[in-house]
């Protein structure tokens, strides 16, 4: 059966040379699955090396609306996450989010 109801993102951002997500995956990425009639966060993914930490950034971003301002994420991340990855996760968000709109203008508009 298919979902036709979300779509599936990917945003995308370098990690500092010494983090352990770069011995792994060379990169960090986040995959959202996102309500194209909500907009809502519906789940992700992420890279990671340990598993609380995709747990974490899915507490914090699922439920989110994607374009939300990016200064709202930006705030609960900076107040909540103290690991390497930081400025990965608000990059990666706002790849993604760029993708979603380009997605939605050319398709669901």
């Amino acid at each position: 059966m298919h979902n036709w109801d979300t779509v599936c993102i990917v945003g995308d951002a370098k990690t500092h040379i010494d983090n352990a997500i770069t011995a792994l995956y060379h990169s960090f990425y986040i995959s959202f699955e996102i309500n194209i009639h909500t907009d809502e966060i519906c789940d992700l993914g992420c890279t990671h090396t340990l598993d609380i930490t995709e747990r974490f950034v899915k507490n914090m971003l699922i439920g989110k609306i994607m374009g939300q301002s990016c200064d709202a994420i930006e705030t609960e991340v900076e107040m909540r996450y103290r690991g390497d990855s930081k400025k990965a996760i608000l990059v990666s968000y706002k790849d993604a989010r760029k993708k979603y709109q380009e997605l939605k203008q050319k398709y669901y508009s």
